[in-house]
């Protein structure tokens, strides 16, 4: 075997196994070579070895790599000329005798005188978390030796556009990493080309095929130089065709390279393919994809009358379905926009909520989803969740509502017929308000949970290995049960059926929307925004003391702490932090992830919104905001007891509001603490977990004690048992969870893959305002602040809180607000609850609100109508 043999591989000779080789372009190629029915243009590869060589044979590029490796995104001149300039010393650069010599032989056994397509390959490129699609060049009806040469340098330079760095530090390649191969195909000279996906990009349903077609090579296509024709194809039908006006198209030229022409006016309207041709497509998809394992997005052209295919690449953009292993229909809710934590929890966060939830939850792109397919057949359940969820996310209810039309998805069952899941569990949970109302109640259930909580921290001292998780285990089974409690549910239920009453019937009766929020403001036992309000203490605490104050604007190690003592002031500010710790340290921002650093481990988290309340609150705040509040709460309730007293039969109708009126100011404050429960659960078994962890780190079994966090509960159970473990499987997951992060969930997806996107339905609105849910009553004009991170959070007072989503953690910047947006979120989820107790005006479900609403705009928040203003 020659030498110069390692730097041509023939298409037909390689496969998967050899992706670092030749690009996965490369080895994409030759595996699509192997499917029976599949034409792959012939042709060859200049292996990565080649690259390798030229670059590392030129000393001043490895300069340029090193500078090239010191820059972010944001250096966008500098990766522009380092770029140009390394790309212009690779095209300098003469191709080695060897090399050059390799192609020329291998070219003479194709024909030296045919056309070719010259096309870069990639070693991080068409991945399946990351495609890099567009991202090196390619180069159509190439024709001689020299021109070959010529572009196969300008394909090992594509590799440094500044398009291709931008995108591998995006996606945290490193540039020396990524080799770069080259293709050569004998060119195909088509009459019709484009893309086919063997998902549909719109929608993600798995069950469709999407076909772009247009005249001509695919480039007028892939540079966006014409609309091409779209077909949808399902199972053999096709089910939708939009006819593009075609006017150009790129032709090959007989003496090389490509000129772009007009179509005749006749043809310009005509379809690019015929039905026939499109369900040969749908075949051809459907066996590539087969072969893949995966959805495909592949590039096809169709010359006298032969469909070739000239790339196949997995399909990155789409959200992952939860595995099942039967055909049914299922229609999966994600459990993250009820919860109000949406981003990627990892493994041992995920099975530990699956653990505590009381019904079934399957995992998708570090996500949960519960399957409600079972409820939706039966009428009965059907009501119950679509009651329950239209209360919760008026998005997810129409995404729900939508699948029921469609009639054809999910099958009625006759009424009064229930279907179950499979597991035992019949739908819904079955809600029941209270019949009797015990004003100690509430008072009750959070003396039971605190005996719970301190039981199981003097009990969990004592367990270690295999008995510490049995020991979490059997706790888990307690708390799983105490959320269920017929007590606990009842309180919740009832207070909100009570504030569904009062909302309905003072608008029936007296013309008045959402009376409740007002009644609700300031009410007892609401721990999370008690947290709020408290932390507004330990600013008055701090507020006396400038060295302290100093002290905290600067301060970044987590040991801050114990620095304090040190100021004027500092142990009075220690204590007050600590006692603070000491009730709500436990929390966190997607608290329900019990792999999320909380506030008690790294308290400086809490700085920025201590020093924003000495900002932008004044002393004392907290009790007078509080009784604020209550007042207004009192004056709203005596003015419409005495305003429906008035009506006909007004001496019953009122004692009916004043009833209702009770229950919400004594029981609406408990719907928080079930959280504040699992969450003070979470954290005690956290700290034995990480305890557990360090003797695994002692044991060599891991590298660090964060490694426990990529296990499932399940797995570190066995790893607990035996002392064993494939380290491969954290390098895995850690691999997958930043992918995860990226992703963005649907509320909800079927097991089809598809995404269905509720709307509201409002034709009232003013234009260009953004729709929402309307939560929490009253009209507030202010500055934005879009806030992604907590942490990042630096409000003045008087600005409206604009993102993604709110949990008990953020309450703290609710004092300092005097309006809020979400994207996600209910009627009764944590920010609309204490937006309402705070008295803010708030619109939650806002779609694409951090992006349509730049940070620094001036905003409109109509908190009774449920729309936003951008002034």
């Amino acid at each position: 075997m020659k030498p110069t043999d390692s730097y041509i591989l023939g298409i037909r000779d390689i496969g998967k196994t050899k992706l670092g080789v030749v690009g996965s372009k490369g080895a994409n190629l030759g595996e699509l070579t192997k499917i029976d029915g599949i034409h792959v243009p012939d042709g060859f590869c200049i292996s990565t070895e080649a690259f390798t060589r030229i670059i590392g044979e030129a000393p001043p590029i490895n300069e340029l790599l090193d500078q090239l490796s010191l820059l972010k995104v944001e250096d966008r001149d500098k990766i522009s000329k380092l770029s140009h300039e390394i790309r212009r010393s690779i095209e300098g650069i003469v191709i080695p005798q060897d090399i050059s010599e390799a192609i020329n032989d291998t070219l003479s056994k194709f024909g030296e005188k045919n056309a070719y397509a010259v096309r870069s390959s990639a070693t991080a490129e068409d991945l399946p978390t990351a495609s890099f699609a567009g991202q090196q060049d390619t180069y159509l009806n190439i024709i001689g030796i020299t021109d070959i040469l010529k572009h196969v340098s300008k394909c090992w330079a594509s590799l440094f556009t500044e398009r291709a760095v931008i995108y591998r530090l995006q996606n945290g390649f490193d540039h020396r990493k990524v080799q770069l191969s080259v293709v050569v195909q004998r060119m195909v000279f088509p009459q019709v080309a484009g893309v086919l996906f063997t998902a549909d990009p719109v929608t993600s349903t798995r069950k469709v095929v999407s076909i772009d077609a247009c005249f001509g090579l695919g480039e007028t296509l892939v540079s966006g130089l014409v609309n091409a024709d779209n077909y949808k194809v399902h199972n053999g039908k096709i089910t939708d065709k939009e006819i593009a006006i075609k006017k150009l198209a790129v032709y090959a030229l007989k003496e090389g390279s490509t000129a772009t022409q007009e179509i005749e006016p006749g043809r310009q309207y005509s379809p690019a393919l015929t039905d026939e041709q499109l369900l040969q497509l749908e075949h051809m998809g459907r066996t590539i994809e087969a072969h893949f394992g995966r959805p495909q997005d592949i590039e096809w052209c169709l010359a006298d009358g032969v469909f070739y295919i000239v790339q196949s690449r997995p399909i990155t953009t789409l959200y992952p379905i939860p595995k099942v292993n039967d055909q049914e229909n299922h229609v999966y809710v994600s459990v993250g926009h009820q919860q109000m934590m949406t981003d990627a929890m990892k493994p041992l966060g995920i099975s530990l909520w699956q653990l505590t939830a009381g019904r079934p939850m399957h995992e998708a792109g570090g996500r949960l989803f519960v399957d409600v397919a079972a409820d939706l057949a039966s009428p009965a359940g059907r009501e119950v969740i679509i009651d329950v969820l239209g209360k919760s996310d008026p998005l997810t209810k129409d995404a729900l509502m939508t699948i029921i039309a469609r009639g054809d998805f999910i099958k009625s069952l006759p009424n009064g017929e229930k279907e179950q899941d499979g597991k035992g569990n019949k739908g819904m949970a079955n809600f029941q308000t209270l019949i009797e109302y015990d004003p100690a109640i509430v008072s009750d259930l959070m003396r039971r949970s605190q005996i719970a909580i301190a039981a199981l921290k003097h009990h969990i001292q004592s367990k270690s290995g295999p008995d510490l998780i049995a020991f979490i285990l059997e706790d888990i089974g307690l708390l799983r049960k105490s959320l269920v409690d017929p007590q606990s549910f009842g309180v919740i239920m009832t207070a909100m059926n009570a504030t569904s009453w009062i909302n309905e019937k003072m608008e029936e009766w007296l013309g008045e929307k959402n009376a409740a929020n007002t009644l609700s403001q300031s009410v007892p036992n609401n721990i999370t925004s008690e947290m709020g309000l408290e932390l507004l203490d330990v600013a008055d605490v701090i507020r006396p003391y400038p060295e302290v104050v100093d002290y905290l604007k600067h301060a970044k190690d987590d040991d801050l702490l114990d620095e304090l003592v040190k100021f004027n002031g500092g142990q009075k500010a220690r204590d007050a932090i600590y006692a603070y710790l000491a009730k709500y340290g436990m929390r966190c921002a997607g608290e329900i992830d019990i792999t999320k650093t909380r506030w008690i481990e790294r308290p400086t988290m809490l700085v920025p919104l201590i020093l924003s309340n000495i900002k932008n609150v004044e002393a004392n705040a907290g009790n007078r905001k509080f009784e604020q509040g209550r007042q207004e709460a009192l004056k709203k309730e005596q003015e419409l007891l005495d305003r429906v007293a008035t009506l006909p039969d007004g001496r019953q109708k009122a004692k009916e509001a004043k009833r209702m009126i009770h229950l919400i100011r004594n029981l609406a404050g408990y719907r928080e603490y079930p959280k504040y429960d699992i969450v003070n659960h979470y954290f005690v078994y956290k700290q034995a977990l990480l305890k557990e962890a360090e003797q695994l780190v002692q044991a060599n079994v891991i590298r660090k004690k964060e490694d426990i966090y990529y296990l499932t509960f399940e797995e570190l159970r066995e790893v607990v048992y035996t002392n064993m473990l494939d380290y491969r499987i954290i390098a895995k997951r850690k691999d997958k969870h930043s992918v995860y992060e990226k992703l963005t969930p649907p509320r909800v997806i079927t097991s089809d893959g598809e995404i269905i996107v509720g709307a509201y339905k409002r034709e009232y609105l003013p234009a260009g305002a953004i729709a929402g849910l309307p939560v929490s009553v009253g009209v507030v004009t202010g500055r934005a602040r879009v806030i992604l991170n907590m942490a990042d959070a630096n409000l003045e007072e008087g600005d409206i809180l604009v993102t993604t989503f709110t949990d008990p953690s953020w309450t703290p910047l609710f004092v300092s607000i005097k309006g809020l947006v979400t994207e996600v979120g209910g009627l009764m989820t944590h920010g609309a609850v204490i937006a309402r107790e705070y008295g803010l005006p708030a619109v939650v479900s806002v779609e694409n609100a951090t992006k349509l609403i730049k940070d620094g705009q001036r905003i409109r928040v109509h908190g009774a109508a449920g729309y936003v203003e951008i002034l």
